[in-house]
């Protein structure tokens, strides 16, 4: 007998898969009636049960934000996730690959807010002026479906492949930078795979802001002081094994390094 598919039901699956790092099919092969709408619903039931287990939500991350990652997707808008206190990896420590399903990782643009933002009608000359620091990051993305295919309902219920992730520890004034020139090299094992600027993300990381922030009002959600804002991946997610050690190094931002255990 087939079991009924609910919004709390997908949130548990999830959360279970992570917590045994084990991957599954997608949730719309069982559930096709699963739309964008209802993924976001199971996105933000996921983020209850992350609360009520005494986790805090330290931010949000947006996915998608590149031009060709969106047309692999058919969409024409970056989605958004949560971004909680079990995620960040404290300055050198490791990654332990051994944690999760499939790790990658991807550079970003991370910015910190000072004060609220609250759509919608917010424009990236708006939205920076809310943040009060900006610098390197790396994200690791870990879906939970295997090998990482998914529809986009099912990727915006799994949190948008939500994992882990390292700030750097330069910190700059978002007032005084071109961020949207901002460079950067992606390396692994020292040898350069992949380059990218600023504009990657949606043209400007702050325009890659202004949508989170007019995406979470149509649900009555502010961007709140003090938040992490993992502005979206300038270059393609690349995969992890024990021993590789990935490196991002920015014009202004400075350089962040990961090593993987």
């Amino acid at each position: 007998m087939s079991v009924e598919w609910t919004v709390e039901r997908a949130a548990a699956v999830l959360l279970e898969a992570e917590a045994a790092r084990a991957d599954r099919g997608p949730i719309t092969d069982e559930w096709p009636a699963l739309d964008l709408e209802t993924a976001y619903r199971v996105q933000d039931a996921r983020l209850r049960l992350k609360l009520a287990d005494g986790r805090r939500v330290t931010g949000v991350k947006l996915g998608l934000t590149s031009r060709p990652k969106q047309q692999r997707m058919g969409i024409d808008s970056p989605l958004t996730a949560w971004l909680t206190d079990d995620m960040p990896l404290p300055p050198g420590a490791p990654l332990i690959t051994g944690d999760l399903i499939h790790p990658r990782v991807e550079p970003e643009i991370v910015f910190v807010l000072g004060r609220r933002l609250t759509g919608p009608g917010i424009t990236a000359a708006t939205a920076l002026q809310a943040v009060s620091q900006v610098t390197a990051g790396l994200e690791v993305i870990d879906s939970r479906y295997t090998d990482f295919r998914f529809t986009l309902p099912d990727v915006v219920a799994d949190n948008a492949s939500s994992a882990r992730y390292l700030i750097g520890d330069l910190w700059r004034d978002p007032h005084t930078l071109d961020l949207a020139a901002e460079q950067c090299h992606l390396k692994i094992n020292g040898k350069t795979v992949d380059t990218a600027t600023g504009a990657a993300v949606q043209g400007h990381p702050a325009e890659a802001l202004a949508l989170a922030a007019n995406t979470l009002s149509r649900r009555g959600l502010s961007l709140e002081p003090g938040w992490t804002i993992l502005t979206g991946g300038l270059t393609d997610a690349i995969p992890t094994t024990p021993g590789d050690t990935i490196e991002a190094t920015f014009t202004n931002l400075g350089t962040v390094t990961l090593p993987c255990h």
